[in-house]
């Protein structure tokens, strides 16, 4: 029962904000790049749900566009790292040796440092934009999904059904992608699930620091960076980015919980 409610509501809750997102040009009451100097820092009304900020544009428009720019950097992030991760991280386990050991040595080195300051370095060289964001944080995502993929695939080529595939004459990449990557498909979700969630700080966190969304494009982190110097006099312009961040990680923490406890009931106690 525990397993079944954690997993619906992570599926309500990043249901919820996927649908805001997709509805954002429907459900906003104004661009979220209308200006209304005249307005700054009011706090929540009928005609303003969430406030305005201190240009005096509407608050929920920008929170709901916001949700865009967090949800399609996550998307292409995890893809591009999933794809890159699944293929180092298979190739080195099925094939060990020299290979795996070059492979893993990359692994050890990227993972030696802290992510989050590989990914600042990689944007600031790149330059402030969200394609840049993207690639960052590709470069340094791919790295937990092929250690991963590499530790599942070293069980799994030792079970019958790969030496017959192999007696059959299957060639290697026809036995990785055919018979071992389906069979470790689990906890590869279950990682890649927790993957959107560290995605989305990242990408807020790079924002708050002026290195992804650039103004006057909506980015939850750049609406927590220019907010933060109003905290005590607008707080609403905090609040609400900062709440839109929570919810979304939780639901994407729920759904992974629940998937793991699915896939491996022993997990979950």
């Amino acid at each position: 029962m525990q397993k079944q409610k954690a997993w619906s509501v992570g599926l309500v809750l990043i249901a919820s904000v996927m649908l805001c997102a997709v509805l954002a040009p429907v459900l906003a009451p104004q661009s979220p790049t209308e200006q209304v100097l005249a307005e700054g820092l009011k706090g929540p009304s009928r005609d303003h749900l969430f406030g305005q900020d201190r240009l005096g544009r509407d608050l929920f428009s920008r929170t709901l566009y916001g949700a865009r720019i967090s949800f399609w950097v996550a998307t292409v992030a995890v893809s591009i790292s999933l794809g890159i991760g699944l293929l180092i991280g298979a190739i080195a386990g099925y094939f060990g040796g020299w290979t795996d050991e070059i492979l893993m040595r990359l692994v050890d080195i990227l993972q030696a440092f802290p992510g989050i300051l590989l990914a600042i370095a990689f944007a600031a060289i790149l330059g402030p934009s969200i394609t840049n964001v993207v690639i960052a944080l590709s470069l340094i995502g791919w790295v937990g999904y092929a250690r991963l993929t590499r530790g599942q695939i070293l069980v799994v080529r030792e079970m019958e059904f790969v030496a017959a595939a192999k007696a059959l004459g299957g060639r290697d990449m026809r036995v990785i992608l055919r018979h071992l990557l389906p069979n470790i498909l689990g906890p590869i979700v279950v990682e890649a699930s927790f993957g959107f969630a560290v995605m989305i700080i990242a990408e807020a966190s790079l924002s708050f620091i002026g290195l992804g969304a650039q103004p006057p494009t909506p980015s939850w982190g750049a609406m927590l960076n220019e907010a933060r110097q109003y905290l005590l006099v607008a707080p609403h312009l905090t609040i609400f980015p900062g709440l839109a961040i929570v919810v979304t990680v939780m639901g994407f923490n729920f759904l992974g919980d629940g998937l793991r406890d699915i896939w491996d009931p022993k997990s979950g106690g």
